[in-house]
């Protein structure tokens, strides 16, 4: 943990990370930030000790390069970073849809670049970081970016060619299962629950069956069997998730996540 790293494009998941690191043992003396605003820049200094930088500044002086800036925007920081950045700098890229070549080609040939898609679970820890390593990467760059990206939950490595489908099922996913919770306490409210106490035991299931999926390594179809009794109120409500056509209709919208990501990575923004 010695080398210096450096996130660019500061924002609410890129200060995940550096939180994340920081209680992993990075020193912040070796942490590097940029940001649009000076406030922002000054707000970072101010809470975890970091030193805020221009991109030029990050990219001559740390030894990795954390691009955590919107897609559309990434086009423009390379613009700004390409006169810069040395061959050997490991460069990972944050941003959903774009391929490890999009960076290659814009920077010094043979350039090492890293592609992770984490979600916003890296908020509280809990993050999911699918990795993948471009043509010029190697097994340390990828060990080097699992332990950054370790600190703020778990990692997983894939072939860049299922990185679609990894932000269509992990980086979206939270997102998902936000919708449900809402549409159950929406339920529990034409049941006759108040709001807040719907809201409670539902965030509670959730993180029950969370737990038993991850740790009694049984197969999801078992739990659920498990619960669910001849003629009883699960049976009951199963049937009705089935006539209404719900699993259909996760696979139709995991498909068009992975389609949009597609189409993001050959630039149609629209």
């Amino acid at each position: 943990m010695t080398q210096k790293v450096a996130v660019l494009g500061t924002g609410k998941i890129g200060e995940a990370l550096l939180s994340g690191m920081i209680r992993a043992g990075w020193t912040p003396a070796d942490l590097l930030v940029t940001a649009r605003r000076q406030e922002r820049a000054d707000e970072l200094r101010t809470r975890y000790g970091v030193t805020p930088v221009t991109n030029a500044e990050a990219a001559k002086t740390a030894d990795t390069l954390i691009l955590t800036v919107k897609p559309q925007d990434m086009g423009t920081l390379l613009d700004e970073l390409a006169p810069h950045v040395p061959a050997g700098r490991l460069i990972i890229s944050g941003a959903a849809g774009i391929p490890t070549s999009y960076f290659e080609q814009r920077l010094a040939e043979g350039t090492p670049v890293v592609r992770v898609m984490t979600n916003t679970p890296a908020l509280v820890d809990e993050a999911m970081s699918v990795i993948s390593a471009g043509s010029h990467a190697t097994a340390e760059h990828l060990a080097h970016a699992e332990e950054i990206f370790g600190a703020v939950g778990k990692t997983l490595r894939v072939p860049e060619s299922q990185q679609d489908a990894c932000t269509a099922l992990s980086g979206s996913g939270p997102a998902y299962f936000f919708y449900l919770v809402e549409a159950m306490t929406d339920a529990g409210i034409l049941l006759g629950l108040p709001r807040d106490k719907a809201h409670d035991l539902i965030v509670q299931s959730a993180i029950g069956a969370a737990t038993m999926l991850r740790d009694s390594g049984e197969h999801p179809v078992k739990l659920r069997e498990n619960v669910t009794s001849p003629a009883g109120t699960t049976i009951s409500a199963i049937r009705e998730l089935e006539n209404h056509g719900v699993r259909a209709a996760l696979i139709a919208a995991l498909e068009a996540a992975r389609d949009r990501s597609r189409e993001l990575a050959s630039g149609n923004n629209s």
